[in-house]
C-alpha cells in the first residue's frame, strides 16, 4: 500500500498564497510581490522574499521498497511585500538572490536525500534529521546574507553573495528538478 504525504514547511502562510517554482533563468518581477503587509517591521526594510520548499513523497509500507521524495523550491506571492515608493531593479536582485538561495540549500537537500534515503525503512530514519539540519542551515544563510549586505545596501558584499550563490546553483546543478 502507497502512501502519499505532502508538507510544505519554510513559509508561514504558505498555504494562502500564490506561488512560483524555480526555474533556471526565472526571473522574479515586483508584480510577483503581493502582500500589502510589512510583516517585517523596520524602516530599512524594502522589500521581503517569502521562498522556501514544498516536499512530497510516496512511501511503501514495505520497509525495503524504494521511496520517491520530491523537493520543489518556491516563491509566495501573497507573503512578499515590497515598499512601492522605494523598489528599483537593484532592490530586486536582492531578493532574487533569496529565492535563488533557497534552490541551493533545495538541492542540497535533493542530494543528501538522494544519497542517504533510498527505501521507506531509510526515510523513517534519516528525513527529519536530514531535512532539519538543512533547514537549520538555509535559515542561517538567508539571516546572514541580510547582515552581511545590510539588505543589499552594502554592494561590495552583494556582489560577492551574487557570486556565491551563482557558483553553489553551478555546484549543484546535478541535483535541480527536470
Amino acid at each position: 500500500m502507497k502512501w502519499i504525504f505532502a508538507a510544505c514547511f519554510l513559509a508561514s502562510g504558505f498555504f494562502y498564497g500564490q506561488k512560483i517554482y524555480w526555474q533556471e533563468g526565472l526571473k522574479l518581477k515586483w508584480e510577483n510581490f503581493k502582500s500589502r503587509v510589512n510583516n517585517q517591521g523596520g524602516s530599512n526594510v524594502v522589500a521581503y522574499t517569502n521562498c522556501g520548499w514544498s516536499y512530497s513523497y510516496v512511501k511503501s509500507s514495505n520497509p525495503k521498497a524504494p521511496i520517491r521524495i520530491k523537493v520543489e523550491t518556491i516563491f509566495n506571492e501573497n507573503q512578499s511585500w515590497k515598499d512601492d515608493k522605494r523598489i528599483n531593479d537593484y532592490v530586486l536582485l536582492h531578493e532574487q538572490k533569496h529565492f535563488d538561495a533557497a534552490e541551493v540549500y533545495a538541492r542540497k537537500l535533493r542530494k543528501e536525500l538522494s544519497e542517504k534515503i533510498r527505501t521507506s525503512s531509510d526515510f523513517d530514519k534519516y528525513f527529519k534529521t536530514v531535512y532539519n539540519r538543512i533547514l537549520k542551515e538555509y535559515q542561517s544563510f538567508q539571516k546572514q546574507y541580510d547582515a552581511e549586505t545590510k539588505n543589499g545596501m552594502i554592494e561590495e558584499k552583494q556582489a560577492e553573495y551574487n557570486r556565491m550563490i551563482a557558483e553553489e546553483l553551478e555546484h549543484y546543478k546535478s541535483y535541480r528538478t527536470s
